[in-house]
């Protein structure tokens, strides 16, 4: 059971915090599909107390899409308690801790997994960021710097002393980045020495897989984040095979394209047309893959910036479809 705070949710299924990808228009989308729990972008707490415009922007939230946790990095305990106070304001359900971010901008000045080769340091900045705020407080964290400094047992009785309330584990170190296969068998060493609910996250990106985690752990969730960019729809097929025993929902043409057509319309209510059109096209291969000709639509798709030639040239492509598939019998993937 994932618990923290007010929140209570079994097999949780929970949808990632990811830069450029998990704004309100996609958390929505994904929200629609069956996300448990939700998280921003993540949000850095020197742009924060700086008060930097676009970093604010990141913080906002709706009450649609509730819970939601607004996640927060930084290497300066200062910098992170001020910046998780400026993040409470806006009300969220739960304040997150990145400590698992591997990129070298990040890790190498000792935030996101940096904060890993210090588990004293990184104790003592959740303590403090628990003590200050009235939410309650989680952790995403990495199995470890390197596969030679693999501390997280402790790491994880550590932060479980400071106050979180909840981890979630990316099965993976540092070093390997989103490469190799993560090692889930660390999810039961982890659950046998803390009492909070524990989640784990990396290598999913199906439904099966989300099944798998539950099966072979003792998870008490599982967050899923580049296997949502690909198919947002894996919450549903999850919850549908979890429950039942099998898929039911086929992601036909129609599903796949008024999806696009409503997740493009959120965000450009958000971020206005230009830009919302031109962040949109990387989800372009997600939601028509498999369907007849999408290359040559999606080549065409990318030259466009505005909206209304963007839904002529899919309900266009739809109709397409359906006298294809009506004329020939066929099914919609190929």
């Amino acid at each position: 059971m994932f618990k923290a705070g007010r929140i209570e949710i079994e097999k949780a299924l929970l949808l990632a915090p990811m830069e450029d990808v998990t704004d309100i228009s996609f958390r929505n989308i994904c929200k629609g599909f069956g996300a448990d729990l939700v998280y921003t972008e993540f949000v850095n707490s020197e742009g924060l107390i700086r008060s930097v415009q676009k970093t604010h922007k990141k913080l906002k939230i709706t009450e649609e899409e509730r819970p939601v946790g607004i996640q927060i990095y930084g290497e300066n305990i200062d910098s992170m308690v001020r910046a998780a106070l400026i993040a409470e304001e806006e009300n969220p359900d739960i304040i997150d801790i990145n400590a698992g971010c591997w990129v070298k901008k990040v890790a190498n000045r000792g935030a996101g997994a940096g904060l890993l080769k210090d588990p004293p340091y990184l104790e003592r900045m959740v303590r403090e960021i628990t003590r200050a705020v009235k939410l309650p407080v989680t952790v995403k964290t990495r199995l470890g710097w390197d596969h030679e400094n693999i501390k997280i047992v402790e790491i994880s009785q550590r932060l479980e002393d400071a106050g979180a309330q909840a981890l979630t584990i990316h099965c993976r170190t540092r070093a390997q980045g989103h490469t190799g296969a993560p090692e889930w068998e660390w999810i039961n060493k982890i659950r046998d020495v803390v009492k909070i609910p524990v989640v784990l996250n990396g290598g999913v990106f199906t439904a099966e897989d989300v099944k798998k985690v539950f099966d072979t752990t003792n998870a008490d969730g599982v967050m899923i984040a580049r296997g949502a960019i690909a198919n947002p729809w894996i919450f549903l097929e999850a919850k549908e095979l979890l429950n039942q025993g099998f898929i039911s929902t086929v992601l036909n043409r129609e599903i796949r394209v008024m999806t696009a057509l409503r997740h493009l319309k959120d965000s450009i209510l958000i971020k206005g047309e230009k830009k919302a059109v031109l962040e949109f096209r990387k989800y372009y291969s997600s939601y028509l893959k498999g369907l007849h000709g999408v290359s040559a639509i999606r080549q065409e798709l990318m030259k466009v910036t505005e909206y209304y030639i963007i839904e002529e040239m899919l309900l266009k492509y739809l109709a397409y479809l359906n006298k294809r598939y009506e004329d020939r019998s066929i099914e919609d993937i190929e």
